[in-house]
């Protein structure tokens, strides 16, 4: 279902009634009885994730996987595949200039981009009552992913040009990966950059910044919307950054105080975030996830540009029984 969901947040914030949009997909497997590892590899299988989630809860929008190696792997870079473990990209792909020179942006045939879109396109025609978002990673987290995340804060005051030609080519490989999901009937997509929350300030208004807002400005329009997620624990710090990139939502992780950031983001801004995914989803129990939704929503619920959430990608070994409290406990708390 294509639908504003820049309109769809504004809406939802401002309700009386809050609803809530968890980044919630890899649990799915659970539900369809299959590994993480098939998961990744399966547009099929996504395209029903996807469905479950938005068969199953009350979400306002299904969000596809966030599985952050897909780009990096498009690029060349080595996965590690394990059947319950999230991808993870291993080894280093760019370590000098002459490196960053050579490297070559990839097509979407690349790697496993294309099993995402097509999950997406599946999922967009078969979901009739909600928006369908698609995932994908930053520019200066995919950067780090090619560069060593480790190595890539060092080169950043050693080797700037070095860094700069690799965002430049992760740039532009994210705008043209974005619009194909835009293409095949996504909503929008969720920008996960959580390498960016562990710089300074202004680092981050250098590294990450102008990437971000040039990928927003080339796909974001009145139909399809960019959600920028930015887990880190310095994200107070760069705040007038990141709302500067003109993103349709930015979501924050919950090493932040979700209040904090509200006080200092104009009301105009829509908000969200921040149940803790592990302390809450995967490893606590529904009384305390009731307990965890009651504290946020108390402090910031009347906040007309908040929306609720997870504090990131919830795992897939999260419970079922805690990801329904959390929705049952929104429904309640404007119950009274």
């Amino acid at each position: 279902m294509k639908e504003n969901i820049k309109k769809l947040l504004e809406s939802a914030a401002s309700a009386d009634k809050k609803r809530a949009l968890p980044i919630l997909s890899f649990p799915a497997a659970q539900r369809l009885g299959v590994t993480v590892e098939a998961l990744c590899k399966d547009a099929e299988l996504q395209a029903r994730a996807i469905e479950t989630v938005a068969g199953s809860t009350a979400t306002l929008a299904a969000i596809s996987l966030m599985d952050l190696s897909v780009e990096a792997e498009a690029f060349g870079a080595e996965v590690r595949f394990a059947p319950d473990e999230v991808p993870a990209i291993t080894g280093t792909l760019v370590t000098c200039e002459a490196e960053a020179d050579a490297l070559c942006v990839p097509t979407l045939d690349a790697g496993r981009a294309g099993v995402c879109i097509e999950g997406i396109r599946l999922a967009s025609e078969r979901i009739k009552d909600k928006p369908v978002l698609a995932g994908i990673i930053g520019p200066f987290s995919l950067a780090g992913r090619l560069m060593d995340v480790t190595e890539i804060m060092y080169l950043c005051f050693d080797e700037p040009e070095t860094v700069e030609k690799v965002l430049e080519k992760a740039t532009e490989y994210l705008i043209s990966y974005a619009k194909a999901f835009k293409n095949v009937g996504a909503s929008g997509i969720v920008m996960a950059e959580p390498l960016a929350g562990i710089m300074s300030p202004a680092m981050a208004e250098e590294f990450s910044v102008p990437y971000v807002k040039k990928i927003i400005d080339a796909v974001q329009d009145d139909d399809f919307a960019v959600i920028y997620h930015n887990c880190g624990n310095a994200v107070l710090g760069m705040l007038d950054g990141i709302l500067s990139q003109g993103a349709a939502a930015y979501h924050f992780g919950n090493a932040v105080d979700m209040a904090e950031v509200l006080e200092k983001a104009p009301s105009d801004i829509i908000c969200m975030g921040n149940i803790d995914p592990v302390a809450q989803f995967a490893d606590g129990t529904p009384e305390g996830m009731r307990d965890a939704v009651n504290a946020l929503l108390d402090k910031c619920g009347n906040k007309p540009n908040f929306v609720i959430s997870s504090g990131c990608d919830i795992p897939h070994h999260a419970s079922w029984a805690n990801i329904n409290a959390f929705f049952d406990a929104v429904e309640a708390w404007h119950r009274g």
